[in-house]
């Protein structure tokens, strides 16, 4: 019954991504160079209205991971802001107050709705700071975070455990609503060649102001540096408040994207 090294098992579960997919992230680097080399081409994406955006790191990251994403949302006219918690050892319980807190600071300071940006175990904090508080964010954009489906399903699930002293099966009721429906407009991206994370449990439930978008073999490290990726969140940042419309998967990086009815195919 299994559908593949990352696909469901007998049991119905998912299984991680398979070892040869986790050793490949060091790609991650290869990203990251690409998107310097067209940081020309990055700088064509639609310019911001100067809303604030907060930047969520993943997982044992620091505000130093999302460094260089924060600096182009700055570039294309943003107001961008580190998260300032320090290096990320999860707890989604533990952390809720501070980063509910961070978000009213940001929010209080700028009198404006705050687009957030998660990157993997960031984007999980992101999904549920707009069901917190929705009248503070804007918008949730994630990348290759683990919020639907198995969340077993990774390569990070016992030093997750270890670290926060949280289990995966923790707050299931919390959980479940983070998967599902947000009241605020939602994209998550991803890709099917993330060796961290089993790109199923990235999936949201389309709607008229949800969607997936896929990136041909990202990496999870990746992700937040990938130039293809990189554009997709300038595009659906420059979104105007309260309005969604699906990614145009058309110019610079259209060779990076998978179509849309494949962005939720199992």
């Amino acid at each position: 019954m299994s559908s593949g090294p990352d696909g469901p098992q007998a049991s119905g579960r998912l299984r991680p991504p398979s070892l040869g997919l986790l050793l490949a992230e060091a790609r991650g680097l290869f990203e990251f160079n690409a998107s310097l080399l067209l940081s020309p081409v990055l700088m064509r994406a639609p310019k911001g209205d100067g809303h604030p955006v907060l930047a969520l790191p993943g997982f044992l990251a620091s505000d130093l991971s999302m460094a260089p994403m924060r600096r182009y949302f700055s570039e294309l006219g943003y107001e961008a802001h580190a998260l300032r918690m320090g290096r990320n050892f999860g707890g989604l319980g533990r952390m809720r107050d501070s980063l509910r807190a961070r978000l009213a600071e940001i929010h209080a300071a700028s009198g404006r709705k705050i687009s957030l940006v998660g990157w993997s175990l960031g984007g999980v904090y992101a999904r549920h700071l707009a069901l917190q508080a929705p009248e503070m964010v804007r918008n949730v954009i994630t990348l290759g975070s683990p919020f639907a489906n198995d969340v077993r399903a990774t390569n990070a699930t016992r030093l997750y455990e270890m670290m926060s002293g949280e289990r995966v099966e923790d707050f299931a009721e919390l959980r479940t609503a983070i998967a599902g429906d947000l009241p605020v407009p939602a994209t998550s991206i991803y890709s099917r060649a993330d060796g961290v994370v089993n790109w199923r449990t990235c999936l949201l439930r389309p709607s008229d102001r949800a969607e997936n978008i896929e990136v041909h073999l990202a990496s999870h490290i990746g992700l937040g540096v990938n130039p293809a990726a990189l554009w997709a969140v300038a595009d659906r940042l420059a979104q105007p408040e309260g309005e969604f419309w699906p990614f145009d998967r058309a110019g610079p990086f259209a060779i990076a994207y998978a179509p849309p009815e494949q962005a939720v195919s199992a």
